[in-house]
């Protein structure tokens, strides 16, 4: 079976690794174009290009698929199949027609819940305790597809985003790997997703970062954990601006963002309901430490 692979960051990478390991005919793989990145601006390569390099894949890098003559590439590879992981391109209907079986898509949510470009971490930041990846077919409207499979995991009370993001990576790329097995016998049935169950999760922007502390323990903890780690949750503390890494919830009362004390564990914040304690934050312009560290060389004044 001929499989064209798209997809772009570490997740999808680790998607690609998995099938080729597994000796499916990985014929060509899709990626976004090169990126200007760091200090120094250099173009730098998507971690899927990396992989099918590594493993003398041919590398496409179109940066949409407008045009016939792009369209007409991807014909000419003749794929049984197209299997998209965060490629962050939305393909036509004309790219969607080409592949035999059609395209597949893992996603990192239990569909139809969370489509959208940010599922893991609005799982985390609406307190969830269980998501999963979905293999699906693709169709014209965002992650609305037919869904083919669901693998599901918990999510751990203090596990954040990134490091749930790592652990759907392993867990869709099996997923990828078993799907495609099943389509050496034929297209697979599916199931058409339930209209009145969908949500959605938007992209994350900076503007969510600065912390409630009206809102109740638990919900900073998960705003803290699904923020992390980008773009990262924020605090002010004597007009100074922090990053906030880590939390974790303990016993405590008072007024919201009343500082309760520091302990030898980090400084406990009181919230609308209950409290949390900064394990590890960040000054503006500094490096990330352990909050008491932190406030051992920076003594809060009274």
């Amino acid at each position: 079976m001929r499989v064209v692979f798209m997809g772009t960051p570490d997740i999808a990478a680790t998607c690609l690794k998995k099938i080729i390991a597994d000796g499916f005919e990985v014929v060509a793989a899709y990626t976004q174009p090169d990126r200007p990145k760091g200090r120094g601006m250099k173009l730098v390569a998507s971690p899927v290009k990396e992989v099918a390099l590594a493993n003398q894949i041919p590398v496409y890098q179109p940066e949409n698929f407008k045009s016939e003559e792009t369209v007409q590439q991807l014909r000419d590879l003749n794929p049984d199949l197209c299997a998209v992981v965060a490629y962050g391109r939305i393909l036509p209907q004309s790219v969607l027609d080409v592949p035999k079986f059609g395209c597949i898509n893992i996603h990192a949510s239990v569909l139809p819940a969370y489509r959208g470009s940010a599922p893991y971490q609005w799982a985390v930041l609406d307190g969830l305790t269980e998501t999963g990846v979905t293999a699906m077919y693709l169709c014209r409207e965002m992650d609305a597809g037919n869904i083919i499979d669901i693998s599901r995991t918990p999510i751990g009370p203090d596990e954040t985003a990134g490091e749930l993001l790592d652990r759907l990576a392993v867990l869709g790329a099996d997923l990828l790997s078993k799907t495609l097995t099943r389509f050496a016998s034929g297209p697979v049935e599916s199931t058409p997703q339930d209209p009145a169950k969908v949500s959605f999760a938007p992209m994350l922007d900076k503007s969510m970062c600065p912390i409630d502390w009206s809102r109740n323990a638990q919900q900073v903890h998960d705003h803290v954990r699904g923020l992390h780690p980008w773009p990262v949750a924020t605090m002010e503390l004597k007009g100074q601006k922090f990053k906030v890494h880590a939390t974790a919830i303990v016993d405590g009362t008072g007024e919201p963002g009343q500082i309760l004390g520091l302990t030898k564990t980090g400084l406990k914040i009181a919230c609308g309901q209950g409290a949390v304690e900064i394990r590890s934050l960040q000054a503006e312009g500094g490096k990330r430490m352990a909050a008491p560290d932190y406030f051992r060389g920076h003594p809060l004044e009274d």
